[in-house]
């Protein structure tokens, strides 16, 4: 059975650097009737766990360690007894926030979180942060971004732990060589295809932010 995706919207807050925002997260659930895995545990853990219903959640993965991204990770681990993942490049970000609970398990660049029908490959893009992964699934011709690759552009690179080259890297030999057809679900806003934004390499390099 292949998995399906689910996306839910949940709001909050962003803080880093002393400053804050108002933000809105996409949490993406992906699996089957019986078992699933939610990519970014972001602001409402309740919400989150309501989303996955009786389902088993068997991983929480979280695609960098920027405070909205994680912020509801361990209430929703409490809540449904699932294995908090993250690249161990962020933890400095991750111990901003939760400074007395560590991450589970760390994610490696080429491993795989098998959910029910999907196989999530981790691919590490640095830039944003440091630890920033993508998930790749071929088979649901779907890769999750967080906030790596947005429509329009890279993600955002002005502030602590990011680098502009370093995103660009990434997303030259990371993302952009995958199928065109590839679905790009990100970590805020609308979704996009790989098709769609590879053309425009340049143009961000141009723009340089």
């Amino acid at each position: 059975m292949t998995a399906r995706i689910e996306r839910l919207v949940t709001s909050g807050q962003f803080s880093l650097d002393g400053g804050t925002w108002d933000v809105d997260n996409n949490v993406w659930i992906v699996g089957d009737d019986h078992e699933v895995v939610v990519i970014d545990a972001a602001h409402d853990a309740r919400a989150i766990a309501e989303a996955v219903g009786d389902r088993r959640l068997t991983a929480i993965v979280c695609t960098h360690a920027h405070n909205d991204h994680i912020d509801a990770a361990p209430e929703l681990a409490d809540l449904t007894g699932a294995t908090i993942w993250l690249h161990p490049d962020d933890l400095p970000l991750w111990k901003q926030t939760h400074p007395d609970r560590d991450p589970d398990a760390h994610l490696q660049d080429g491993q795989v979180i098998e959910a029910a029908g999907a196989d999530l490959r981790v691919l590490h893009t640095p830039g944003h942060a440091p630890g920033a992964v993508c998930l790749y699934d071929p088979g649901l011709a779907t890769v999750f971004t967080g906030d790596t690759l947005f429509a329009g552009g890279p993600g955002a690179t002005g502030r602590s732990y990011s680098h502009f080259p370093t995103i660009i890297d990434s997303i030259r030999d990371r993302l952009l060589d995958l199928p065109p057809e590839t679905k790009v679900l990100t970590g805020h806003g609308d979704s996009t295809t790989i098709g769609a934004e590879a053309p425009h390499l340049e143009e961000w390099i141009a723009r340089g932010h």
